[in-house]
């Protein structure tokens, strides 16, 4: 058990580097954290592409923006709203909460919010924000994993969140007996 207190390393705008012990990870600063949007629209499921430095290339995502991270105390709910239409062109009536989540807690302590979009109509091509150049790709559900390999062969990233759309492709072989 570590009982040294968590020290700040090193601190920038949108990160900073924690160490407590042996232990270092990366922080959002500001209490900033993420809404991540899983849009589903008669079938198929809104898929946000867009370059990421960290990577060095593209990346396949569901929609997602950072909440809290312009207005303090920003509703996470009216964020991951907001950011679903700038980034896909739709908009949402409502978001259910689906819970919060951690993608990697062995190097970040970052979590997000997983929201269910509802009620979905289409206002707008979408795309982001100033320079973000999203592409938004509608896809069949049924058409996901072959998407995902299609653009793997582009050289395009897989976020971990594309799991929650890819789990039956892994857990289908448990399920009929296999190894």
């Amino acid at each position: 058990m570590v009982t040294d207190p968590p020290a700040t390393v090193w601190e920038g705008k949108y990160i900073k580097v924690v160490k407590q012990g042996t232990w270092e990870w990366v922080s959002r600063t500001r209490g900033v954290t993420a809404a991540v949007i899983l849009a589903v629209d008669d079938g198929h499921v809104l898929l946000v592409e867009q370059r990421r430095e960290a990577l060095s290339g593209q990346s396949l995502e569901l929609p997602a923006g950072l909440v809290g991270d312009e207005q303090e105390g920003e509703d996470i709910a009216e964020a991951a709203i907001r950011e679903l239409e700038e980034e896909t062109g739709y908009r949402a009536e409502r978001v259910v909460d689906l819970g919060r989540f951690h993608a990697s807690p062995g190097m970040s302590s970052e979590g997000f919010t997983l929201l269910r979009a509802e009620g979905l109509t289409k206002v707008g091509e979408g795309g982001g924000i100033e320079n973000e150049d999203i592409k938004v790709h509608r896809i069949r559900l049924q058409d996901v994993a072959a998407f995902v390999e299609e653009k793997r062969r582009e050289g395009v990233k897989m976020d971990v969140k594309m799991l929650l759309l890819l789990g039956s492709v892994f857990l289908e072989p448990l399920r009929a007996g296999g190894d």
